[in-house]
């Protein structure tokens, strides 16, 4: 069950929202809360029930941890060195991650690496257990540093469960959710948050349903084929996977905030127009906000920041993007995407140390074309297979071939009416980089707009709640007569 699939939207959150302020308008508070717990345990638990007692267990863990840290901060005194209970904590997280999400990959290299043949039974990854984990880690630092007190369980097992967040974020801090569960001006029905939560829910799944989806076909067909690409195709491809990813993401983040605010619940913002950005600090800072932070936070301000020394400094970075890559899954494509932006970071430094600028349009285009570039190993499933799409990205003798991917373009969503019309006086491989590059135009031009976020902030008149719901009407058709797949994020 995904947001963007009709079990969730027709039953699943009608049900929650209507039992959730029932129990608050009987003034049973705490059976709200109790039944928020057990709702976001039962989505937690459709997709696996085998994920919930490792869910659970974590909770239960991670509260006794953070009870202690904090109780003992207030008191002033530990049985035990807070620092060496702290470290415990992060530790058994990091290993129940690193099982789970990395047992497979490191026994693979070491059988590669020295011949041998350690086997391991097939570890199934968790649904989400990157970003529990590391929500909870955040929570044990907190706690130790007296930011986060929480004595109660059902608040805490609320915080971390709430199901808008769970499975793909974003990363919370602890302070930002009970603040709000605590306000008793949130226990009642706001229609105005629940206009602006459906508003920015039928963006992301417009967003989701229509253009990531769409997307996909021709990014799959690219990168999971094993035939040699020319450069129409190979740029398709790459491109395709630029603004899937885009979309599945930035579409999550709506819909997960949208879901929430029917609660009267604000999450962070996490994904704020990064490809608008015209440096690869500023892409950073515009998306996967909470990663980001947290990346900051917790791993490159622990390893000096920048109050190091240069080479220092440039160590961090580089230290921080490599984790940082490695955290999206074990694969060393994510560890070589992680170290070009970690390199990219440091010349971006050096670059402005010197106190050297370039024209903004200049700017932008190199910063969006290495974007797109280094999404080519995030995507690709071995190094080969991203050096096949680059050989055809650099292939500029094929320019003038019209040899497109094997791609049904009668098939997809939006297009089918469109492509099949080019088809008539155009041949097959032209009329299918028409379609494809008419796409990206249009969706270089999406990006280039405000953002959803934006379009909410400035308020839901008429028009704009009409052209939301044209949105959700489109989008729930889509879902109605194909399969939308699994928000990319899912997977790590």
């Amino acid at each position: 069950m995904i947001f963007s699939s009709p079990k969730f939207i027709l039953l699943f959150l009608p049900i929650a929202f209507l039992g959730y302020f029932a129990l608050n308008r009987m003034r049973l508070v705490l059976a709200g809360k109790a039944w928020l717990v057990a709702v976001s345990l039962f989505f937690y638990a459709y997709w696996n029930i085998a994920y919930l007692p490792i869910l659970v267990g974590s909770i239960l863990f991670n509260f006794a941890v953070g009870t202690h840290l904090s109780s003992n901060f207030a008191a002033g005194y530990s049985r035990f060195p807070p620092r060496l209970v702290l470290a415990g904590g992060i530790a058994a997280n990091l290993g129940l991650l690193g099982y789970f999400k990395y047992a497979n990959f490191l026994t693979d290299n070491i059988n590669a690496a020295f011949n041998v043949g350690i086997a391991l039974p097939d570890i199934l990854l968790p649904l989400g257990i990157s970003f529990f984990t590391f929500t909870q880690i955040a929570y044990l630092v907190d706690s130790y540093r007296g930011e986060a007190r929480e004595y109660d369980f059902l608040n805490y097992a609320l915080f971390v469960t709430f199901f808008p967040h769970l499975i793909a974020g974003p990363i919370l801090h602890h302070h930002e959710m009970m603040t709000q569960f605590k306000s008793r001006w949130n226990l009642a029905v706001r229609y105005r948050n629940i206009a602006l939560g459906l508003f920015i829910f039928s963006i992301g799944l417009f967003k989701k349903v229509v253009i990531a989806d769409t997307f996909a076909i021709w990014a799959n067909a690219g990168f999971d084929g094993e035939t040699a690409l020319d450069f129409f195709s190979a740029w398709a491809a790459s491109l395709s996977y630029t603004f899937q990813l885009y979309f599945d993401f930035s579409g999550y983040c709506d819909m997960a905030i949208g879901a929430a605010l029917l609660f009267n619940i604000w999450l962070p913002i996490n994904f704020n127009s990064p490809y608008q950005a015209l440096d690869i600090q500023d892409f950073w800072r515009r998306w996967h906000i909470t990663l980001s932070r947290y990346l900051r936070d917790y791993l490159y301000i622990p390893l000096g920041g920048n109050r190091c020394s240069t080479p220092r400094v440039y160590l961090n970075l580089m230290a921080t993007f490599i984790l940082g890559g490695l955290w999206h899954g074990a694969s060393w494509m994510f560890v070589m995407w992680g170290a070009f932006h970690g390199v990219a970071l440091v010349l971006h430094r050096a670059w402005c140390g010197l106190g050297l600028r370039m024209p903004k349009a200049l700017a932008w285009l190199l910063t969006f074309n290495f974007i797109n570039f280094t999404w080519i190993f995030f995507r690709a499933n071995t190094l080969e297979d991203a050096l096949r799409v680059i050989r055809g990205m650099a292939d500029v003798g094929s320019l003038f071939h019209f040899s497109a991917m094997d791609v049904q373009t009668s098939g997809l969503m939006w297009g089918g009416w469109f492509s099949d019309h080019l088809l008539r006086w155009l041949p097959a491989g032209l009329a299918a980089n028409v379609f494809c590059f008419t796409a990206i135009l249009l969706t270089l031009g999406i990006i280039s707009r405000k953002n959803s976020f934006e379009l909410m902030a400035d308020g839901h008149g008429t028009a704009k709640l009409s052209g939301a719901l044209l949105l959700f009407c489109v989008a729930m058709y889509c879902t109605m007569v194909t399969t939308s797949s699994i928000f990319l994020y899912f997977n790590f």
